[in-house]
């Protein structure tokens, strides 16, 4: 296993009531004591050193236990739905992961590990779950997320210290499943959302299904943030995605007791009905402004309009890494992210958009800036021209003499060509509230 370094990590177990324990973790030669409580659960805390290892840790009750070939790292939960499942091995019978058979052979890195939780559901939080830590191997590898191996091998390279994985993922499943049941349905505007998600036959769809028997039973276990890649199958309550992930990452940081970081990835063009899909995306970007120590990636540029499960997985992991990198560890000097919208002004016939991320605005490909749209106050929009000055986009179009109101990029399959000096992607947004049909 890794275990979270420089930390003070929960080391928890079963025992008869009353039963003695004594754990003595080898990094540091300490025996900690306590008494098995009546209910026969019981848990201690170890301080863990810098990134270390392998080491041991013994087990003494009724009964002596030892756990070998124990790492001290980083550790991260990865989890959401298909494209934070996909693995190599899904080439197989489904989409594929590109160059996977050649990332396959070259995952051979035995201080990344792999903590991989099965589906199951539970009405109820549960305290365990049947799963093993693995070597990252070129098997284990292949059937784990391609994502979250990407993410760790680049934290491994960057860092140089041990990585553990904590993956629990499952393709087709809704956000509400993910977060604490009460926290949905104690709250009407969210329980009434999560009403609208119809059922499904690969998944459950009721409100902490999944939480209670895959995240529940892994907490406290100390990780140092979350990974997200989840949103598809939200496209039936699209508009309040930013509310319903506000409540997912405030519930389980409530329950680690831990406001970790949480890094999630923007879904990709695809051709879903209506503006459905944009309607996530931009909801998706609204929820920055409510999650504290938060980050999330664009991968407009990466997608594949006519393949939900786009095969480009090596830069959602680097791109992930990217915020780990800059935001957590602070040891990278990059900007993590595409322009992301921050206000707009009108000035006579035309509206001046502000970004964060925006030094070196520009196009990708040399073209004039593509996907902006501008209206009045009669809500039609049209195509507008959208030039760059000082950082910031100008916007306008002959038909808007007193402009109200910009979209960008507000289109399921719109593949936009606004960066900065990154060469990343912006996000779509809106000005307006205006219903969307």
């Amino acid at each position: 296993m890794v275990l979270q370094r420089n930390a003070a990590v929960t080391v928890w177990g079963f025992a008869h009531a009353g039963e003695e324990i004594q754990v003595t973790p080898a990094w540091s030669g300490e025996t900690v004591t306590l008494k098995t409580p009546p209910d026969g659960h019981w848990s201690l805390t170890l301080q863990t050193p810098d990134a270390g290892g392998p080491y041991t840790i013994e087990f003494q009750g009724y009964n002596h236990l030892t756990l070998n070939d124990v790492l001290i790292g980083e550790v991260w939960l990865c989890s959401g739905q298909s494209n934070m499942e996909m693995s190599v091995n899904w080439g197989q019978h489904g989409p594929k992961v590109d160059n996977g058979e050649a990332e396959k052979a070259n995952a051979d890195y035995p201080e990344i590990r792999i903590f991989q939780v099965p589906h199951f559901t539970a009405k109820t939080p549960q305290n365990n779950v049947i799963a093993d830590w693995k070597l990252c191997t070129p098997d284990s590898m292949a059937d784990s997320s391609a994502v979250a191996y990407f993410f760790a091998r680049e934290l491994y390279r960057e860092l140089g210290v041990p990585v553990g994985l904590i993956e629990a993922a499952w393709g087709g499943t809704p956000i509400e499943i993910w977060a604490p049941a009460e926290r949905i349905n104690n709250d009407p505007a969210l329980a009434l959302e999560a009403a609208k998600i119809t059922p499904v036959e690969w998944g459950p769809v009721t409100p902490g299904a999944a939480y209670n028997a895959m995240i529940y039973p892994v907490i406290p276990y100390k990780v140092r943030g979350a990974l997200w890649y989840q949103g598809e199958a939200n496209v039936e309550n699209a508009d309040s995605y930013d509310i319903l992930l506000k409540a997912l990452v405030d519930g389980w940081r409530a329950a680690w007791d831990d406001d970790f970081p949480f890094y999630y990835v923007q879904i990709a063009p695809w051709t879903y009905g209506g503006f459905q899909g944009a309607r996530v995306r931009d909801a998706q970007r609204r929820a920055l402004s409510l999650i504290d120590h938060s980050g999330m990636v664009v991968i407009s540029d990466i997608g594949d309009i006519n393949d939900i499960h786009p095969g480009n997985k090596l830069d959602v992991g680097k791109r992930l890494a990217a915020w780990a990198l800059a935001d957590t560890y602070h040891v990278s000097g990059a900007v993590p992210s595409g322009p992301l919208f921050r206000e707009m002004n009108v000035e006579k016939n035309r509206i001046r958009i502000s970004f964060d991320y925006a030094e070196g605005l520009t196009s990708t490909d040399g073209a004039p800036l593509g996907f902006f749209e501008i209206a009045g106050k009669d809500r039609c929009f049209y195509p507008a021209t959208a030039v760059v000055e000082n950082d910031t986009v100008l916007v306008s179009a002959p038909e808007v003499k007193h402009p109200v109101a910009v979209r960008f990029a507000y289109a399921n399959t719109a593949v936009p060509n606004l960066t900065n000096a990154t060469g990343l992607p912006a996000s779509c947004f809106r000005t307006d509230d205006w219903p969307v049909e």
